[in-house]
């Protein structure tokens, strides 16, 4: 299956500055599903050989699903280490979303093996004790990050649908959790499931009674 055309194609440059200072395992870090009102925040890990080969690893959202199962399969063949973590509404709803992200993109850190010598995040500055690169569309120019990105999607869809089961009719597999206009009228018609982000405003209004819902009156 050929890859789409995307406008920017992922290089080595990020990863190449580490290996000049003599850091070669370089873990690409992403997550999926910040922005959903319902289910896990996913983040992935991935070391990929420091070989500089091309791969046709791309931002998820530049590749339809097919491509994203393929080649999120050949992510884990070629990969000399990946993790995948999730954090969970309730840890969400502790922590706040960022808190949530940082917590999940750690656990997935910890269990590389081998761990990474350096770091190439999506804009995520974590507070770790190795060198960090974090430029924002990083999973856009970043082999390694559009490796984890692949990962973080395909792990956290594979959840959503599994939630679809577990909570019906809320459309769970179709719009994973957004802001859809489908899930609006799902938690108008459902209520709040137990998938839900209390924290986020249109569940917390929800969860308030007040008056409009998720449709307050406009000014």
């Amino acid at each position: 299956m050929p890859p789409l055309t995307p406008s920017v194609t992922p290089d080595w440059a990020y990863e190449r500055e580490h290996w000049r200072r003599g850091y070669f395992r370089v873990a690409g870090v992403d997550e999926a599903g910040r922005g959903a009102w319902a289910g896990p925040v996913t983040v992935a890990a991935v070391i990929l050989p420091g070989l500089a080969m091309d791969y046709p690893f791309r931002d998820s959202k530049q590749l339809t699903a097919p491509q994203r199962e393929e080649y999120a399969a050949e992510v884990r063949r070629v990969a000399l280490a990946y993790a995948v973590e999730h954090a969970w509404p309730d840890e969400i709803d502790e922590l706040n979303i960022l808190g949530a992200t940082h917590a999940a993109a750690l656990r997935a850190l910890e269990r590389l093996r081998p761990p990474p010598q350096a770091l190439v995040t999506d804009y995520l500055k974590l507070r770790v004790r190795i060198p960090i690169s974090a430029p924002p569309k990083a999973d856009v120019l970043s082999y390694s990050v559009a490796a984890a990105s692949l990962l973080a999607k395909t792990e956290r869809d594979a959840v959503m649908r599994e939630l679809d089961r577990q909570h019906p009719g809320y459309g769970f597999a179709a719009h994973k959790g957004y802001g859809a206009p489908a899930h609006r009228a799902a938690l108008e018609r459902l209520g709040v499931s137990a998938t839900h982000r209390r924290t986020f405003a249109p569940i917390r209004r929800l969860l308030e009674g007040s008056e409009g819902g998720l449709f307050p009156a406009q000014p």
